[in-house]
């Protein structure tokens, strides 16, 4: 059905790696494959296999959990776009649900790595890392653009007055500095 890669630490891993919930639900005991040390893997491919039929309406949704925090979406492949390399933005571990403590001899508590059949109407965006990634580039060049208007600024009142070009004259030299410095564009997707 599909496999999951974690680039640079793990050979092509199938769903026989993962425990079967249900007929759409698996999960992958990350104490199993890494240990404590599950945080230190960012991101996961996970792929579509050749002979799979996901129906044109469903996605395979991936979700990662840290102990003790609920399920975190991350990103889904669907059949026109049947594989993707997805980051795990690893939350900080949580005292529980409940926010009860454990027995002393319960197992202890691991990060996991859920995959569900789910609607694909229902998925805000198959790849929430990206969007992040943009959101934060355009709000880094509007801080670019308003850190520059403002070494321009004039105050009238309750009034900021900038001159009429300033758009202008910022637009020429962003392109100037990105054309100059191709790291330079790399500084605002960080």
């Amino acid at each position: 059905m599909f496999g999951v890669v974690f680039p640079n630490r793990s050979f092509p891993l199938d769903i026989s790696t993962f425990t079967q919930i249900d007929t759409t639900h698996w999960l992958l005991d990350m104490n199993h494959f890494v240990g404590e040390s599950y945080d230190s893997i960012r991101e996961i491919c996970i792929f579509l296999l050749n002979n799979f039929t996901l129906p044109p309406d469903k996605a395979l949704a991936l979700y990662i959990q840290s102990p003790g925090t609920p399920f975190l979406f991350c990103g889904a492949v669907t059949l026109s776009r049947p594989s993707a390399v997805l980051s795990l933005p690893w939350p900080e571990p949580g005292t529980g649900s409940s926010g009860q403590l454990m027995a002393p001899d319960a197992p202890p508590l691991s990060a996991k790595i859920g995959v569900s059949v789910e609607d694909l109407a229902a998925l805000t965006s198959l790849d929430v890392a990206a969007e992040r990634k943009i959101e934060r580039l355009a709000l880094k060049v509007g801080e670019n653009l308003f850190n520059f208007m403002q070494s321009f600024c004039g105050v009238d009142g309750s009034k900021l007055i900038v001159p009429m070009d300033i758009l202008d004259r910022w637009f020429k030299k962003f392109q100037e500095r990105a054309k100059r410095d191709p790291e330079y564009l790399k500084g605002f997707a960080m």
